[in-house]
């Protein structure tokens, strides 16, 4: 590959001149050996570097005086500018003051640093502070999910007080020993495969994440809304998981009740869309709690 970058220029092309004389007419370059025209031309090179050198002094000398006078004309300058502060203080004994503008107001500058911004994980972490509505709908929008270029329609949706009765196996105790008070459910499918999330919330995060890491069973799946049974009698892929005060609940598998494999790409690859979607839902709550509460006037006024 060639790079056309600057290119370094080059000397100019040095010619050998050669001049060819008339045959018997040959010329000694000599001073006085030439033909009978040929000039001194050493006397005259010494002449023309004498007007040299004469041009050469009148130009420094010039230089010299012209700043000479520059200096004068400077120095005089501000010797009247400075005269009668100079003269005043030299009566007084004292040094030069600089006189100062006192009649404007000076800046000043706090010493307290302002308090960090609020961590939008505190909001979520309990529900003293987790006070914004909650609903099926407000966790879960509109009628499909995008994750990339993936698109999965949404089914139905639904909230319970009730945790135990919206779980398989042995959730629904985990689910009441750790205190759960509501459990919402969405459903969404794509290409044959249908999957249930089921957030449970709870009143301190260390609760969510006992109910997490005790999990047994899982969440039943929600059918309706264009979307049939499925995960019954079969092999489905169950997640659990928690954020916060949240745990939430995955539990993917085949619509014709196909049971799932570990080489089926597509249920985990639905798996990890919905917990991710999850996850981001969760942590926007918190971080719009976070934002009111930095930008509400002191004192709650």
């Amino acid at each position: 590959m060639s790079f056309g970058g600057p290119q370094w220029p080059q000397e100019p092309h040095q010619q050998n001149d050669r001049y060819d004389e008339p045959y018997g007419q040959r010329y000694d370059p000599r001073p006085g050996f030439g033909g009978p025209d040929t000039p001194d031309w050493s006397a005259l090179a010494e002449a023309s570097a004498a007007r040299t050198r004469r041009k050469r002094w009148l130009l420094i000398g010039g230089g010299v005086l012209a700043t000479a006078a520059v200096a004068s004309i400077v120095a005089v300058a501000v010797v009247s500018t400075n005269s009668g502060s100079t003269n005043a203080s030299a009566k007084n004994g004292a040094a030069p003051v600089l006189p100062s503008d006192s009649s404007r107001p000076q800046p000043s500058f706090s010493s307290v640093a302002p308090p960090p911004p609020p961590n939008p994980k505190d909001f979520i972490s309990s529900a003293q502070k987790d006070k914004a509505p909650l609903s099926p709908e407000s966790l879960f929008p509109g009628k499909k999910l995008t994750m990339g270029d993936r698109v999965y329609l949404k089914g139905a949706i639904s909230s319970t007080t009730d945790c135990a009765s919206v779980t398989q196996g042995g959730l629904g105790g985990v689910l009441s020993k750790h205190g759960c008070e509501r459990v919402i459910r969405a459903t969404y499918q794509k290409d044959g495969v249908a999957i249930t999330v089921g957030v449970a919330l709870f009143d301190t995060e260390a609760s969510a994440v006992k109910a997490k890491e005790q999990a047994a069973g899982g969440i039943a799946p929600l059918a309706g809304a264009g979307v049939g049974d499925f995960c019954r009698a079969t092999v489905c892929l169950r997640r659990a998981n928690s954020l916060g005060r949240y745990a939430y609940f995955t539990q993917a598998g085949w619509s014709s009740g196909k049971k799932v494999t570990t080489g089926d790409e597509l249920v985990f690859k639905t798996s990890d869309d919905l917990g991710t979607f999850t996850f981001n839902q969760v942590y926007a709550r918190g971080r719009a709690q976070a934002s009111a509460a930095a930008t509400a006037p002191a004192g709650g006024q």
